[in-house]
């Protein structure tokens, strides 16, 4: 069939129609591992809007164009807009709208993360009804290292995690491979990447979204597998150890007094990273996702745009385009953080972050709409792991 949206071969984001009842989206700026931009989200957010509402599409299916399924936000569209006081407001309102709107969309989806998919990249991933991935896939929730935080809605799916697994990912930022981003639960099946073309063949082919026939035919191609040996989910007891101690200096300490134990050399370079990070990042980070355990879906998102704003706006401190410039603009990887350590962290300021807006410039989304992430782990090898401790 014809495609439903003519794009020029530059379009950031391909929407197409496949047969009646399947629609494609592509993220298609290989080149920048397809880094969510303000047309990014926009046009994500009018493909998904359209086809909810149009009775013939039942199925939507969303990979990444190149060798990444999404790198994230893009950097220096904030790092250019930092002396504007509501530069990228409407973007960032946007966007996690978009966020909700996944999680509670009314029809089938599934995301082909045959790549890397790390901080808000993931958050068009792990919400999926369906969410593949691959040998090829890398996962991370890297923010507090460009002193930014948890956002996207994963203040909610990473709290939701069995013990402090959440914490660990948010504060280290540690990558996980396909097959233990199946193994928590963040993700819904492993296929090899050579298969993915015949996995995406199949789905069109079946012309529906008929739930039970998508598991079905996605299971024709995946494979069952089990993190390796060395993997961090294989850590957990040290993991729920040192990560839930009250403040990040005490799990700084605790990380640092288990690696100098016999056989967790593994430690050393991710206690290496966190130290490096934002010490303001990676305290609004640990609050945020220990309120997130108490939170609804709708209430992360809404204190999260708070964050995001206020961090933006530098209300407290400046790190995020400090992390930005070492990282992408001056890329020499030596921020200097204020303050510089954790201990020389006032926490009245990092109260501040956290405050509600006046009403109206809140995130306005409805709280009372079902998650349909809500327990995805449930069902997963994490979980049967946990529940045979």
């Amino acid at each position: 069939m014809a495609q439903e949206f003519v794009n020029p071969e530059d379009q950031v984001v391909l929407g197409e129609e496949i047969s009646s009842h399947v629609r494609l989206i592509t993220l298609n700026r290989p080149r920048q591992l397809n880094v969510i931009s303000s047309e990014v989200v926009s046009l994500l957010a009018d493909f998904l809007e359209k086809w909810e509402k149009d009775e013939n599409v039942q199925l939507i299916l969303i990979k990444g164009a190149g060798r990444a399924f999404s790198a994230g936000g893009d950097l220096k569209m904030f790092y250019d807009g930092r002396t504007s006081k509501d530069y990228c407001l409407e973007v960032v309102y946007r966007m996690y709208w978009l966020c909700y709107h996944i999680h509670t969309y009314k029809k089938t989806q599934v995301a082909i993360a045959n790549g890397i998919s790390m901080g808000g990249g993931a958050s068009l991933m792990v919400p999926m009804k369906f969410s593949v991935v691959t040998e090829k896939t890398v996962f991370s929730t890297p923010e507090a290292s460009i002193g930014f935080h948890t956002d996207c809605g994963f203040s909610f799916m990473l709290s939701h995690l069995p013990g402090h697994l959440g914490e660990f990912l948010a504060l280290t930022g540690a990558r996980l491979n396909g097959k233990e981003l199946v193994a928590a639960g963040l993700a819904t099946h492993f296929v090899p990447s050579e298969k993915i073309p015949e996995l995406e063949k199949r789905l069109i082919g079946l012309n529906s979204g008929n739930e039970q026939a998508v598991k079905s035919a996605i299971e024709e191609f995946s494979v069952d597998v089990q993190p390796d040996e060395g993997s961090v989910l294989n850590k957990l007891s040290i993991i729920d150890k040192c990560f839930c101690k009250p403040t990040v200096l005490d799990v700084i300490e605790s990380f640092e007094a288990e690696g100098s134990k016999e056989g967790n050399g593994w430690i050393g370079p991710v206690l290496k990273g966190l130290k490096r990070s934002s010490p303001t990042a990676l305290s609004i980070t640990l609050r945020s996702i220990r309120e997130g355990r108490k939170q609804k879906l709708a209430e992360c998102l809404k204190k999260e745009f708070r964050l995001t704003i206020n961090i933006l706006r530098s209300t407290i401190s400046a790190d995020v385009y400090e992390g930005i410039r070492a990282l992408t603009i001056d890329k020499d990887n030596a921020p200097k953080w204020e303050p510089p350590s954790c201990g020389k962290l006032d926490d009245g300021k990092v109260d501040v972050v956290f405050e509600p807006f006046m009403e109206d410039l809140e995130l306005q989304i409805p709280e009372e709409e079902k998650c349909r992430w809500d327990g995805k782990y449930e069902n997963s090898a994490y979980a049967r792991l946990k529940l045979t401790e």
